[in-house]
């Protein structure tokens, strides 16, 4: 586990600093880099700030999504639309190397086994945030397919409209090579300290699923944390 405290004022940056520097890691190892983004409102000022200010190599990475709602992708409900907004559509990037997560179709299952198929066996850098509840992705608390331990993509229904999505599954989050959890705001402080310093239960806490990632929190999100942190 690493944390990584910043200002709010510098989060964005701060974070999107954090990525890139993985991005480029990935990319001098291996040729090529499998980032797959997180949706949600924490993201999009770090996207925002990758686009503008972050030195990547865009032409020599492939964007996947770590979970998708059931709707069109020009929906402003849609994690791939706010993505596009943010950082797709202004980098040099060949739409080729984006793959979105097809939620809305109507046989989710097969939708989750296409995307499954496209997915990397091991992401190089994956993007996660955190809900109110302990969520990550599309995982959700006592949710059967925090359970998964074969199917790497999965169609579910969370406990908010819109219900029906698209998920990576625990294996996903295990076999990444670089796992960021992006998590703002002092009205998460408590679930964060909670995930990080209470007890392993990550049926109850899905996101504990990444709590050997690296945690990049703003000031207001770390501020029940129990230890002095950077």
């Amino acid at each position: 586990m690493t944390i990584l405290i910043a200002p709010a004022s510098a989060y964005p940056a701060v974070a999107a600093g954090e990525i890139a520097e993985a991005i480029a890691v990935a990319i001098t190892a291996r040729g090529r880099c499998a980032l797959a983004l997180a949706g949600g409102g924490t993201p999009m000022p770090v996207y925002q700030s990758l686009a503008r200010h972050a030195p990547i190599r865009w032409s020599a990475v492939d964007i996947y999504f770590g979970d998708e709602r059931a709707v069109p992708p020009d929906d402003p409900e849609s994690n791939y639309r706010m993505a596009r907004e943010s950082l797709l559509d202004t980098i040099a990037l060949p739409p080729a190397q984006v793959y979105r997560m097809p939620a809305e179709r109507l046989d989710r299952s097969q939708a989750a086994a296409e995307y499954e198929a496209l997915l990397p066996a091991v992401l190089d850098v994956l993007l996660l945030g955190m809900g109110h509840d302990g969520h990550t992705a599309s995982l959700f608390p006592q949710a059967a397919v925090l359970r998964e331990r074969e199917r790497r993509v999965v169609a579910v229904r969370g406990p908010s409209a819109p219900s029906d999505r698209l998920t990576i599954t625990p294996p996903v989050i295990a076999a990444a090579r670089a796992v960021f959890v992006l998590v703002r705001g002092r009205d998460k402080a408590a679930m964060v300290a909670r995930a990080l310093e209470g007890a392993e239960e990550p049926l109850t806490l899905p996101v504990q699923f990444a709590r050997g990632g690296r945690w990049l929190l703003d000031d207001a999100a770390a501020s029940e944390l129990g230890e002095p942190r950077r």
